[in-house]
């Protein structure tokens, strides 16, 4: 559907609106989709995992008995941060697949 009319190279702003509408109903079922899944990042082979939504919403943190040392906790919160990282970015993969392509657009 073009945006330009053939009569003297007019706008047709009909044309515009269905195309904005169209998108917008692309994007709210890419997100809708995106929620329904999950991701588990994982660090130190495994010690610490975390699970997150396709929205980005922590499910659940599992850490290995054997990461928890009382005397060396800074490495724990150091795994959990990158668990963290690991599934965030399965996260913005996710969401860079399942968006629609815009023409012209940077991203």
């Amino acid at each position: 559907m073009s945006m330009f009319g053939t009569e003297g190279g007019g706008f047709d702003m009909n044309a515009l609106l269905a195309q904005a509408q169209a998108m917008q109903e692309q994007m709210a079922n890419a997100q809708s989709e995106l929620a329904g899944k999950t991701v588990t990042g994982r660090a130190g082979g495994d010690l610490v995992r975390v699970t997150m939504t396709g929205a980005g919403e922590v499910t659940e943190v599992a850490i290995a008995p054997e990461a928890a040392d009382p005397d060396d906790t800074e490495t724990l919160g150091d795994l959990i941060v990158a668990a963290m990282r690991d599934a965030n970015a399965q996260v913005q993969a996710l969401a860079a697949a399942a968006m629609p392509q815009i023409p012209g657009m940077p991203f």
